[in-house]
């Protein structure tokens, strides 16, 4: 700890702060433009100069590192002058017309820098350079007008996405942001993160969804997590008279530290799906609006003393996963309680945990300090996406990447090496791996049985035998997992498995991890909530007797319904989820649900009541009564 006096307040600060983070720290605000509390320092804008006793020049708080008995300030005629200065050059470099600007008014960074400093006009007369609007994004729109080249925008894209579609073309005042090497933003690289939207300190880049919808200060943002897969990521949403304007990453978030995918930040925009907003009873052929008890009771007479399935959705609370499995496994006896997923990313493990009767699964964190990563049979550019930003990011330190997939993997380019075995070979790879990671025989056995060139296995087994390896497994049966704890042992690597979606592993602690085998079942309840049925799921329930449904949204499913129940989706409801890697986070509603449409939990304990099943809310414990793959 080190001693400094900022505007005349000695403060104790951890050695190694800069002055800027330690002003932060103390609650003196220094004003940035370039800087970024989740970025590496980088010094561009000169917004953050302030006086250092000692030093002739005014020095940038950004990136000087904090001495014992060091005296700042950052309230002098000096400084302020510098600032004005600075802002003067960054307004006469583009076209900076306020007014029409959607975060002008308060959320605009450059705004609010020159209001804070009296600014009320351009001291410099404007180059009035013009720029094309880049509008080719199907969610972002790049205004290069408005850029002040401050570079928070590629640094997020590189530094904490991986990504590096973003950079800076030209020199000079002809600096100019690019996508690729000049490509229109939606013909490049771009994942539709949003990242660069997010950290923009001005209009430059912007989501075409949440534009003059509300500034921040007009809106109502509410901490909660996403749900679209296990990951668990922490987001803010933000609404305005009870719509969704715009969703965010919460930088304070313990999982992802801010970052979100495209699923995350911009899908739920732009869903248009049609609301089931009354309860509906089929008669004479049709879906017909009912009263909640008509409904409910129509579903307790079909569902007792019948042979019934079940099946729920992952994306519901951990509380309402919980009181489905007690109204179906425990108090209805059903032989069929499952969920969409069917339990295809949980299964293996789940046994393997089982039968073992221990975690053997580590924390997504580990990622973070992984020396070589192993993906094995999963593309994490397509599901579970922020995982794979932090493999491309730490892949920047020299960070080896393997890659083991049958099938064209998004992560093949990222790698030092993709190996390409057979189809259903899966146990032979990690067994010619482990041997030549071991140096036992029968490396050249296994390499053939994968088809796979026996170089190819120990130039893999080379890039993994290095200090903090880490193996991120998707589909595989239970020999298969077995095999890849061994080599992990072989390695002294952890291992991490994604799953499925939001609720996956607390489906899995209940037991709802059965494939759907519908034989002779005269009733089916499906709880489906705000998820979107797949076809595989509509043929499996072809032709059943009965079909009760409990769903946000009309679709394919409901039209088969006999009974559909309206209830909430996942911005309407509160509840609790557990992430792939064990963490228990708790989601709060951001918007108030119509009348009449209750929560799954709610509605789903009412269905409880009417089949005569008594419901316990203690969720938790029932989640630690099985072995989990991962410490809960």
């Amino acid at each position: 700890m080190v001693n400094v006096t900022i505007d005349g307040k000695t403060l104790e600060a951890q050695e190694g702060l800069t002055v800027l983070q330690a002003a932060r720290q103390a609650g003196i605000e220094i004003p940035t433009l370039c800087d970024h509390p989740n970025l590496t320092p980088y010094g561009g804008c000169r917004l953050c100069l302030v006086e250092v006793e000692g030093a002739r020049t005014l020095q940038p708080s950004c990136t000087l590192p904090i001495n014992n008995n060091m005296v700042v300030r950052t309230d002098t005629p000096r400084v302020h002058e510098a600032r004005k200065f600075v802002l003067s050059l960054i307004f006469s470099e583009r076209n900076h017309f306020c007014p029409y600007c959607q975060v002008s008014g308060g959320d605009c960074e450059l705004q609010n820098a020159a209001y804070a400093e009296g600014m009320t006009h351009w001291p410099l007369q404007p180059n009035w350079n013009s720029y094309p609007v880049d509008a080719s994004h199907p969610f972002i729109i790049l205004e290069n007008n408005r850029c002040i080249l401050c570079r928070r925008c590629v640094r997020v894209c590189g530094e904490l996405v991986g990504n590096y579609t973003l950079g800076i073309e030209e020199r000079g005042a002809r600096s100019i942001l690019v996508a690729d090497l000049g490509l229109p933003l939606g013909s490049s690289s771009c994942i539709s993160c949003g990242s660069c939207v997010q950290v923009c300190p001005t209009g430059a880049i912007i989501d075409r969804w949440s534009a003059y919808h509300g500034r921040e200060t007009q809106v109502d943002t509410t901490q909660t997590i996403c749900v679209s897969c296990s990951v668990g990521c922490g987001i803010n949403v933000l609404t305005r008279d009870n719509n969704l304007v715009r969703i965010e990453g919460n930088w304070d978030a313990e999982i992802n530290g801010g970052v979100i995918c495209e699923f995350g930040r911009f899908t739920p925009m732009d869903d248009h799906r049609e609301r089931v907003l009354t309860p509906l009873v089929r008669k004479d052929g049709a879906l017909k609006a009912a009263t909640w008890d008509e409904a409910l009771n129509v579903i307790a007479s079909k569902v007792k003393g019948g042979k019934v399935a079940a099946i729920a959705s992952t994306r519901l609370p951990a509380e309402a996963l919980h009181t489905f499995k007690q109204i179906f496994t425990d108090g209805l006896k059903s032989d069929l309680v499952t969920t969409t997923e069917e339990g295809a990313g949980t299964t293996a493990g789940a046994a393997v945990a089982e039968a073992n009767g221990k975690p053997f699964e580590a924390k997504l964190s580990a990622l973070e300090e992984a020396g070589a990563v192993l993906a094995f049979n999963l593309d994490l550019t397509k599901d579970h996406q922020v995982a794979g930003f932090f493999v491309k990011r730490v892949l920047a330190q020299g960070v080896n990447l393997v890659v083991v997939d049958n099938t064209v993997n998004g992560l093949d380019t990222f790698a030092n090496l993709a190996l390409k075995p057979k189809k259903g070979s899966e146990k032979d790879v990690v067994a010619a791996l482990t041997a030549a990671v071991t140096k036992s025989k029968g490396v050249a056995e296994a390499a053939a049985k994968a088809g796979i060139p026996v170089e190819q296995v120990e130039e893999a087994a080379a890039y993994l035998a290095i200090e903090k390896p880490v193996l991120v497994y998707g589909k595989a049966d239970v020999e298969t997992v077995k095999a890849l704890i061994e080599l992990a042992k072989a390695l002294k690597a952890v291992i991490i498995s994604p799953k499925g979606s939001a609720n996956s592993l607390t489906a899995s602690q209940y037991g709802l991890d059965k494939p759907v085998v519908l034989s002779g079942h005269q009733a089916v309840f499906v709880a489906l909530g705000d998820e979107e049925p797949a076809q595989h799921l509509l043929k499996q329930l072809a032709g059943v007797p009965f079909l009760a449904v409990q769903s946000s949204y009309i679709s394919q499913l409901t039209g088969k319904a006999d009974v559909v129940l309206p209830v909430t989706n996942w911005l309407e409801q509160d509840g609790h989820y557990v992430s792939l890697d064990g963490t228990i986070q708790e989601a709060h509603k951001a918007i108030n649900p119509e009348e009449g449409i209750l929560t799954s939990t709610v509605a789903l304990t009412n269905l409880a009541n009417a089949v005569g099943v008594k419901v316990d809310q203690d969720w938790k414990k029932a989640l630690k009564q099985r072995a989990a793959v991962v410490e809960l």
